[in-house]
């Protein structure tokens, strides 16, 4: 199983930097991996909601259907795979540090990160995406401290 996971913090508290999170809209914003992501279905955020989107590591790109199956605002929030080429969880857990958050991010990849790539891409898809993920909060870091208007619309 592969398993990458990075912390940053982030001058924002927990709260807004929750709800800006679970903001499907969001995540194209900060994410580079992500090209789209969308809710399913209306209503709040909660566990079972659904979310689809499409993401390309590596220059593959792949569709993927996501479910929330851990909510606990704003602390912690985790989705897995619910369709998709291949089975991941990722976690976001939130804990008040000072005047911000420290913001940690979680991916376990069952069949490893390579597993679309074949098997022995594994350690190379593992590091290439965690450096990724690191640039990845490092943008998100710098958006909601620049920009603390920014809100949780993506406006």
């Amino acid at each position: 199983m592969a398993v990458i996971e990075e912390s940053v913090f982030i001058s924002r508290p927990r709260q807004e930097v929750f709800d800006f999170l679970i903001t499907t809209s969001n995540i194209p914003v900060w994410d580079s991996s992500v090209i789209q992501a969308e809710q399913l279905g209306d209503g709040p955020v909660e566990v079972g909601t659904r979310f689809k989107g499409t993401s390309k590591i590596m220059g593959r790109r792949f569709d993927w259907v996501t479910e929330n199956t851990e909510f606990d605002p704003p602390a912690k929030t985790v989705i897995r795979t619910a369709e998709g080429p291949f089975v991941f969880a990722i976690s976001y857990s939130l804990e008040p540090q000072g005047d911000g958050t420290q913001l940690t991010y979680r991916i376990d990849a069952d069949s490893g990160l390579g597993g679309v790539f074949g098997k022995l891409a594994d350690t190379f898809v593992q590091k290439a995406h965690a450096r990724t993920v690191r640039a990845n909060l490092e943008t998100l870091a710098d958006l909601l401290a620049e920009h603390p208007d920014h809100g949780v619309s993506g406006t």
